[in-house]
């Protein structure tokens, strides 16, 4: 592992005062597999508080972050590195916050990785002399992509790991053993004290960091998880679908394949990716209520609405922020819409305009394309060419500007006609972006000729 030459001074620094520095953590894991470290995370043995702060303070602005926890943040040359000093916790309380802490210099690294959560987050590596400390084999783990709990006991402490884990097996391809399976049944009943924003961040790492997103999903399944929390998710299992359009089984089948398709056309904005992912999960919320067996065909009409206000509801639950779910409610609401369109003999400007006004369009082909790949056959062969039709026919009519669509009329064009203040100008304003929308006023002059024959009737 390259270790900064920053971190190297620091490590020394504190070495030549009796101390023991350890880079611990994800950092770990992330270098053993060959992937970008980003967050730095340094546990400091045979030190005090007090010396630790004193040494991090020669070399920058040192802040503490969790005083409760012994976290101290140093800044040096645009770097931040966490460093941290081993505790001794035990859980007094519900939820997460009931963990009096106690730090232990003296404690010993085994005993210190202990209380981590899995093996694979339980390895050292020694800042000195880059040997590696693993006393739970977290390293074999890892090379045979296999999840495993450290310390059942101390895992307990903390039910917010079960998702951690769920989400961990999803970005590295891990396998649960039986042993941290029985553990994460057994945590179900404490996970409804668990706050809501809590569980949202690790299921965003779940859908933002996995390439298969569907792993984690599978191992919720599999553990009872999706019962117990996620009802909207759990009733996808065994609505049937038409084998004719869904070779590929059941809609809960169909969703984790979706959202795997999905995954591949992710940014690395969040703001672009978030909403994709969340819409792929909920696309089909509304066919549990919608699918019935009519003249030996199984079809769910009406479920795009249906799934609107499902998704909204689960939603709700996960998260306060409304932008996110109106964008993604919007795109439950129209998934189907840019195959519609595209086999549609004849689609208006007004059509495509509207569609764009109401839903964030580029996302909105990117989920139906997923909709469609995720079938379980050789789909991406034949590509999405409804995709690339609706947003030709987008990019034509100049709506991919951050602009918009703006109304030509305004109020104050009504006032200088003469036109009193009053809900009618509301009504006209209406009436003339709908003839914009649908090309019958082209600008600024139609829309005064308009006007001026319309107030006058």
């Amino acid at each position: 592992m390259l270790i900064s030459q920053t971190l190297k001074r620091i490590a020394e620094q504190i070495d030549r005062v009796g101390g023991n520095p350890i880079l611990v953590g994800g950092a770990v894991r992330d270098h053993l597999l060959g992937n970008e470290i980003k967050d730095i995370d340094i546990e400091v043995f045979n030190l005090s508080v007090d010396q630790l702060t004193g040494i991090l303070n020669e070399f920058g602005r040192t802040s503490v972050v969790g005083k409760a926890f012994g976290v101290l943040k140093v800044s040096v040359d645009g770097m931040d590195f966490d460093f941290s000093l081993p505790r001794k916790d035990q859980k007094t309380g519900v939820g997460n916050k009931g963990f009096p802490v106690e730090t232990d210099p003296e404690m010993t690294f085994k005993k210190a990785a202990s209380r981590r959560d899995f093996t694979i987050n339980a390895i050292g590596l020694n800042l000195l002399t880059g040997g590696i400390l693993d006393p739970f084999n977290g390293g074999d783990d890892l090379k045979n992509r296999i999840l495993r709990v450290v310390d059942p006991e101390t895992f307990i402490e903390d039910p917010l790991r079960v998702f951690r884990g769920i989400q961990f097996a999803a970005r590295f391809r891990l396998t649960a053993t039986s042993g941290t399976m029985t553990v994460f049944r057994n945590l179900l009943d404490n996970l409804p004290e668990l706050p809501q924003e809590r569980i949202f961040e690790e299921m965003k790492k779940l859908l933002l960091k996995a390439d298969t997103p569907s792993v984690g999903l599978a191992l919720a399944d599999k553990t009872g998880l999706i019962e117990k929390l996620f009802p909207e998710l759990y009733a996808l299992h065994n609505v049937q679908q038409d084998p004719t359009w869904h070779p590929e089984g059941d809609v809960w089948t169909h969703t984790m394949l979706v959202l795997d398709e999905a995954a591949k056309s992710r940014n690395g904005t969040i703001s672009h990716d978030l909403p994709l992912m969340l819409a792929a999960l909920c696309h089909d919320f509304g066919k549990p209520v919608t699918t019935t067996f009519t003249d030996g065909r199984w079809i769910s009409y009406g479920h795009e609405s249906e799934g609107e206000k499902t998704a909204r509801c689960f939603l709700e639950r996960l998260t306060n922020e409304t932008t996110l779910i109106r964008t993604v409610s919007a795109l439950v609401r129209d998934h189907l819409k840019p195959t519609q369109l595209y086999k549609s003999k004849h689609v208006s400007n007004g059509a495509i305009r509207r569609l764009a006004m109401r839903t964030n369009l580029p996302l909105l082909v990117e989920l139906a394309q997923a909709d469609t790949f995720g079938r379980g056959r050789n789909t991406r062969e034949k590509g999405f060419p409804a995709g690339e039709w609706l947003l030709g026919r987008w990019k034509g009519l100049q709506l991919h500007r951050e602009e918009g669509i703006r109304p030509f009329l305004m109020g104050r064009h009504l006032l200088k006609l003469g036109l009193m203040p009053g809900p009618r100008i509301g009504s006209i304003l209406k009436e003339a972006f709908e003839l914009q929308l649908d090309d019958e006023i082209c600008n600024l002059n139609d829309a005064l000729v308009w006007a001026r024959k319309r107030i006058c009737k």
